[in-house]
């Protein structure tokens, strides 16, 4: 059970990741949005979507720094185990209860307004459910091993998911992890594996093109120039 668990379903949902968005993007390059509702209320939207994908970003950033960045990596730097756990402690609440208040307004939002809630689909629904039970099971992984210097992850599943990319998953370091973080991380893999089919799928969009593209110049309206424009045929000449 423990090879099936953590040496075989977490390549399992690598490969329903990568397969995923190949899929999505050869046959669904025009699904690959949002599909932003603002359209049909934007008051709300304006205060949970930055509380989203602030607490969001937070929380990746926060496990990508705990999973890897090896532990002699912070002591080298003067970083203690206790001070990294306080910090991950702190900040990871605070961005976990960002993250699960602005779940929450979106939630409402789309079962409060009913054109929003008509272009939710069934993909939608299963993504918000993974999603909120993978943050509120770290927060509360988290907080029921807050006392003292809590428990030390980055000795057991931070090597056990750094194993993972040399092909020889350390299985025997998850044994001893406590169930919480174990449903966390069974959790958050099941998430990795339904981002293709859901709209969490445009976070591999960054708009990177727009730090190289030309300066959009933005010309003031002429205050001479009052009322309507005088029409003209569009194929007259502009110049010699």
């Amino acid at each position: 059970m423990r090879t099936l668990l953590w040496g075989v379903i977490p390549y399992v949902a690598v490969v329903l990741l990568v397969a995923g968005l190949l899929w999505r993007y050869r046959y669904d390059k025009f699904g690959w949005t949002t599909r932003s509702s603002q359209v049909y209320e934007s008051k709300l939207l304006n205060i949970a979507s930055p509380m989203f994908h602030y607490g969001i970003l937070f929380v990746l950033v926060g496990h990508l720094v705990g999973l890897f960045v090896p532990e002699s990596w912070t002591e080298k730097v003067g970083v203690k185990e206790h001070t990294y756990h306080l910090f991950s402690l702190y900040g990871g609440t605070a961005a976990g209860i960002l993250l699960v208040l602005g779940i929450l307004l979106l939630l409402y939002r789309r079962r409060t307004n009913a054109p929003v809630f008509r272009a939710t689909t069934a993909n939608d629904k299963l993504m918000y459910l993974v999603l909120f039970a993978a943050i509120v099971l770290g927060m509360v992984a988290k907080l029921t091993h807050a006392s003292g210097d809590g428990y030390n992850y980055r000795e057991s599943i931070a090597p056990w998911a750094r194993s993972l990319f040399t092909l020889r998953p350390d299985t025997e370091l998850m044994a001893g992890v406590p169930v919480l973080y174990q449903i966390h991380a069974l959790v958050g893999l099941a998430l990795f594996a339904l981002i293709p089919f859901t709209r969490l799928v445009h976070m591999f969009s960054a708009p990177v093109q727009y730090l190289f593209r030309p300066y959009v110049v933005y010309r003031s309206k002429d205050p001479r120039r009052v009322g309507p424009r005088p029409e003209r045929r569009g194929w007259e000449k502009t110049g010699s």
